[in-house]
């Protein structure tokens, strides 16, 4: 493979959305190297140091979103794109976590079912497993929602998906935004669990037959309805379309601790993937920080991965925090809801805007 190094991170914990019970199981989680590198003729960009032996994702695994009502407002945004295409038939979704987005699609009128190894539930349309061709699972049109990051060898897991559903069909993928990740610089996107970073471009490539394709959730995702029929082997990598990891990537790290400087008390809102990142990052620098706050129950009274720090209900930890005190904002998209239930009185330090 024709590579070129991107980024290399050292001492990153593997697990992002992984609960621990007590804080020295959090702090002892296993760690791992990110090396980023691009294909130069594919363009995709992956971390050739992942090792999917260091992952298990069993019912400790909690990546919910659902509970945010601004979430709720993006699933049913994709709802409406699927519309658009999905006009009947049977669905199955891979990679459908807790069930949550299926339960959306069945609502809308879909026969959907899903698979994944991080199931929780007893209903008897999803499967507790990962996918596999001898599970017998097809669709007329194939969900793969912020799955397709965390496969090593993502081209070859969308050709066995479309042998196996007869090469036929539709598919709506759904990932990060690579371009906005280095626009942005947004450094805690860089996480182990993702094997792959995607922009546009790729699926243009990797696709003949593109239905539609764009940006959600404040341009954070990217997302393409494809024929899965067209899928093909990506070639023709233009030089203007190489990726470079800016020089001040990291600088807004520097910013963050800059603006805490002095406070008595800080807190993270956001107990999901970049709230694990951040966290780590901010006391690898000796930032030191209080705890999170998360809306979801299933991560409350757990600790995070790496700083091992306690997560709380909005209601226990509001109830702790002093006035004044600075909040750490993970995700931008999240502020008004937080700051209608926090209220005033604290300093909103939004991470994206730092």
């Amino acid at each position: 493979m024709n590579v070129q190094e991107l980024l290399r991170l050292e001492n990153l914990p593997v697990y992002q959305n992984k609960m621990f019970a007590t804080k020295l199981a959090a702090r002892s989680c296993p760690r791992g190297v990110v090396s980023l590198v691009q294909d130069r003729t594919s363009g995709l960009v992956s971390n050739v140091a992942f090792d999917p032996s260091r992952l298990d994702y069993d019912d400790s695994y909690q990546n919910e979103q659902g509970h945010s009502t601004a979430f709720t407002a993006h699933l049913s945004e994709v709802l409406a794109v699927m519309s658009r295409h999905f006009r009947t038939g049977r669905v199955l979704e891979i990679g459908c976590g807790k069930g949550a987005f299926l339960e959306h699609l069945r609502r809308g009128g879909y026969d959907a079912s899903g698979v994944d190894p991080a199931y929780e539930g007893d209903a008897p349309y999803i499967v507790k497993a990962a996918f596999e061709p001898g599970l017998g699972l097809t669709g007329d049109a194939i969900v793969m929602r912020h799955t397709l990051e965390h496969i090593p060898q993502p081209l070859a897991f969308l050709d066995l998906v479309r042998l196996t559903n007869n090469g036929k069909g539709l598919i709506y993928i759904e990932v990060p935004c690579l371009d906005r990740i280095l626009r942005e610089r947004a450094w805690f996107d860089i996480f182990y669990e993702h094997v792959n970073y995607f922009r546009l471009a790729d699926f243009t490539r990797a696709f003949e037959s593109v239905r539609e394709s764009g940006h959600l959730f404040g341009g954070q995702y990217i997302y393409v309805v494809a024929d899965l029929a067209s899928l093909r082997v990506p070639t023709k990598l233009d030089a203007g379309e190489r990726v470079n990891i800016p020089d001040d990537f990291f600088a807004s790290i520097e910013r963050c601790m800059d603006k805490s400087e002095g406070s008595s008390q800080r807190v993270v809102w956001g107990g999901a993937a970049k709230g694990v990142m951040f966290s780590h990052h901010m006391l690898e620098r000796g930032l030191a920080l209080d705890f999170v706050i998360d809306i979801n129950p299933a991560k409350q009274g757990k600790f995070l991965a790496s700083s091992g720090l306690p997560v709380l209900s909005p209601a226990l930890g509001l109830a702790r925090l002093n006035r004044g005190a600075d909040i750490f904002v993970m995700n931008s998209n999240y502020l008004d809801e937080i700051r209608s239930m926090a209220g005033t009185g604290f300093n909103y330090i939004p991470l994206e805007r730092t």
